[in-house]
This record gives structure tokens, C-alpha cells and sequence, in this order.
């Protein structure tokens, strides 16, 4: 009798979310790539342009904290947090595409916890993806606005940091300029 094929143990385990109890807009990447979670760090590739996007819509600023606790603080301080749309995975490098047997977040007590989050922006479609397979239930809430963006990743290299800048305005514009 032959024995059914097990999957592979998961190689990759998110990073704890950054939030607050203030937190109106919830970011989700994919899972950290190689860099990222060996620092332990969100978007710690050092050619990602997320963090230089976030430091020019929130803060006005051309280039981002140095320190990652200052990174963090800077979202915090704008209701933004900060977790990824995968809990654990199975990946050989960093592309999303190689992302296999992915577990998702549990993001109905993620939001029973953080009930002033009204924003969902998904980094990437990855995110996105993952995001709708494991939360179908939270897609029909009415309260909750989930949105597919163009992910900050350099693979995503057809966007520059201007067209970045243009697309990420309008789902933050809700908390720029308070």
C-alpha cells in the first residue's frame, strides 16, 4: 500500500504584528523574504521601497528612520500596523511565487482584538490572494475595506517609487494630514 505524499514542514514563520489599539489601517505583506525574517525585521531588503513610500506619504520625509523601533514607531504614530497575510510557509528564497503550502493569519480575532481597523491594504498580490482564500467570511463585512496594492518589492520593478507614491495616497488618505 503506498502512503499519501506528506507536505514539506514549513521553513518560513512570520513576524509578530506591529499594532496598537489605535490602529485604523492594517498593511499585509506576503511573508518576509530571506532578509527580513533573518533580521527579524518588516521589509529589511535594503532595495524594498517600502519604507522609503511610507516615510514620504506619512512624514513628508525622503528617506526613513535609520532604526528599525523608529520605523515601527512612525507607522504606529499614523494608526498603521503591520503583519503579513501568511502565518508560515514552505519557500526557497524570497519570491512569493515560491511560496508553497502557506498556513494564513487568523485575522477574525486579529480584528476582534484591533476593532478600530477599517483598511486592509494587501502589499502585493500574494498578499492579496492569501488574504481572500483563508478570510472569505471577512470579505462580506460591510465595515472592512480590503484593498489589492501594487507590492513595494523590487521584483514588482515596472513600478517606481512615484507610481508607488500615487497608488498608496488614496487607501492611506484617511489618515495623511490629520
Amino acid at each position: 500500500m503506498k502512503q499519501a505524499k506528506k507536505a514539506p514542514e514549513p521553513n518560513c514563520f512570520g513576524l509578530a504584528p506591529s499594532v496598537d489599539a489605535d490602529c485604523e489601517v492594517l498593511i499585509l505583506g506576503s511573508m518576509p523574504g530571506a532578509a527580513s525574517l533573518a533580521a527579524q525585521q518588516y521589509y529589511a531588503f535594503p532595495t524594498n521601497r517600502f519604507w522609503p513610500m511610507m516615510a514620504e506619504l506619512l512624514e513628508g520625509k525622503t528617506e526613513a528612520p535609520a532604526r528599525y523601533a523608529d520605523r515601527l514607531a512612525m507607522l504606529l504614530r499614523h494608526h498603521i500596523a503591520l503583519w503579513d497575510a501568511i502565518a508560515s510557509c514552505h519557500r526557497d528564497g524570497s519570491l512569493d511565487s515560491a511560496i508553497r503550502n502557506e498556513t494564513g493569519n487568523d485575522f477574525s480575532a486579529f480584528l476582534r482584538r484591533y476593532p478600530k481597523i477599517h483598511t486592509i491594504c494587501c502589499n502585493g498580490g500574494k498578499s492579496f490572494q492569501c488574504f481572500k482564500r483563508y478570510n472569505k467570511d471577512l470579505l462580506r463585512r460591510e465595515d472592512l475595506r480590503i484593498v489589492s496594492m501594487p507590492s513595494t518589492s523590487p521584483a514588482n520593478a515596472r513600478w517606481r517609487l512615484p507610481d508607488l507614491l500615487d497608488a498608496w495616497r488614496e487607501p492611506l488618505a484617511c489618515l495623511l494630514h490629520r
